[in-house]
């Protein structure tokens, strides 16, 4: 029996640790995160590991909950010992979950701690690793990973006062316009400020718009992202979306719908005159546990798939986009596994548009697997971009780890299968895991 998540975990021949030893300490590009760049410009310190792990990590958040603990021992008022040990509790329940390999290839990396967390551990552990935490800090851990570029999540409206380069660690924010696309009037009016106008026309809403990518731009702004989270459609004229902005918030949901469409589709012809490399994230239904929403918010692990992704009409808006010169580099994601095969037979009828990495509930040993099978099959493996944190942990970079050592295994297989070159096999990890990313974010 091997050890305990020893060097050649998730590696499972004599050539795919050999590819592996070539990749792993490549710089990393995370070219969408969830992170604070106000923790990083501060080089913020951990009191505890509860405070690094738990604090804001809903993947942890939904399996303890799934497992019965309760929400004071998640969001709630429980000390950072007793939340820790509640986390421990659920751990060996997690076979085959990515947060089993996730907590131990962080335990291992950060803290030096090579045994299993469980309630028996979960004392010794706590101590250990609080102890070496008082010697890390954020820059400190980044540094450790190697982590050379990291483009935050901004809404049009923030300042961005904290982008920069930090002990060589470039941070940069990405333009995430998803709420001026509602017409909230609270929010018009908090774009209007940032915009230095006043916002009572559809041109005032485009103008505003534009002058904050432009600052993003000057603060190093390449990427663009939105959610996609309805049909986008293509026949919304200038004089309806017009009419439609003087609603206001008196918009029925189909009109709200149909400005949502003449909206992207003016994000898409902006972010292409600018050179925006525009994430489209498709799939995702929010909040679906309303009660919980009210009490706990945003982004605290109530977002799921949607059952359906319409994937013909992504096709048509790239199109439509395409069409008139105005499709910038594009980057598609799905939470959705079974919109993936479409989605990569769309991405090559464009030449700017590719296939992003597995996104969220799919960044599991078996779904990126999948999406590497997939990407081959169905699209150009060679042209991936690689991984991505889509988080809000400063240790969740192990997950470069764990998707560099899937990756390395997969090729293995195919080389020592005779069904691909070793010398091929060398490039193509090097492009996927660190060049690919630089090259299509502009980098």
């Amino acid at each position: 029996m091997r050890e305990f998540f020893d060097e050649g975990v998730l590696l499972h021949s004599a050539t795919a640790r050999k590819y592996y030893e070539e990749v792993k300490d490549l710089p990393i590009v995370d070219y969408h995160s969830h992170l604070s760049e106000k923790e990083i410009a501060e080089d913020r310190k951990f009191n505890t590991i509860t405070e690094l792990w738990l604090s804001a990590d809903h993947y942890k958040w939904r399996a303890m909950r799934s497992c019965g603990i309760g929400e004071k021992w998640i969001t709630g008022d429980a000390g950072d010992e007793e939340k820790f040990y509640a986390y421990a509790s659920v751990m060996p329940k997690l076979l085959g979950n990515p947060l089993y390999y996730w907590t131990h290839f962080e335990l291992k990396k950060l803290f030096g701690i090579a045994e299993p967390l469980n309630e028996r551990t979960a004392r010794a552990i706590y101590k250990e690793a609080n102890e070496k935490l008082k010697s890390l800090s954020v820059r400190t851990l980044l540094k450790q990973f190697n982590v050379e570029y990291i483009a935050t999540t901004n809404d049009p409206i923030e300042q961005l006062e904290f982008h920069g380069s930090y002990d060589g660690i470039k941070v940069c924010p990405t333009f995430r316009p998803d709420k001026a696309l509602r017409l909230e009037s609270a929010y018009l009016e908090k774009l209007g400020s940032a915009a230095r106008r006043e916002i009572r026309t559809l041109g005032d809403w485009k103008e505003a718009l534009t002058e904050r990518l432009k600052y993003f731009v000057t603060k190093g702004c390449t990427i663009a992202d939105t959610s996609v989270e309805e049909s986008v459609r293509t026949d919304v004229t200038e004089t309806e979306a017009e009419e439609l902005f003087a609603k206001g918030e008196d918009r029925t949901p189909a009109e709200k719908s149909r400005f949502y469409s003449y909206g992207m589709k003016f994000l898409g012809g902006l972010f292409a005159e600018y050179g925006i490399v525009w994430q489209l994230h498709v799939g995702a239904l929010r909040n679906i546990n309303t009660t919980a929403h009210r009490a706990i918010g945003c982004d605290a692990g109530y977002d799921v798939m949607q059952g359906n992704i319409d994937t013909d009409g992504i096709a048509v808006f790239l199109d439509s986009l395409y069409k008139i010169g105005k499709l910038p580099k594009t980057l598609l994601y799905s939470l959705n596994r079974n919109a993936v095969p479409a989605l990569c037979t769309i991405a090559p009828c464009f030449p700017n548009v590719r296939m992003g990495a597995a996104w969220w509930f799919n960044d599991t040993l078996k779904g990126i697997l999948a999406h590497l099978e997939t990407l081959a099959e169905y699209s150009v493996l060679g042209i991936s971009p690689g991984m991505l944190t889509d988080s809000r942990s400063f240790s969740s970079y192990c997950r470069f780890d764990f998707f560099r050592r899937i990756l390395c295994d997969y090729v293995a297989k195919k080389t020592e299968a005779g069904e691909y070159d070793a010398e091929s096999a060398n490039a193509l990890l090097k492009d996927i895991c660190y060049r690919n990313p630089k090259i299509f974010m502009n980098l």
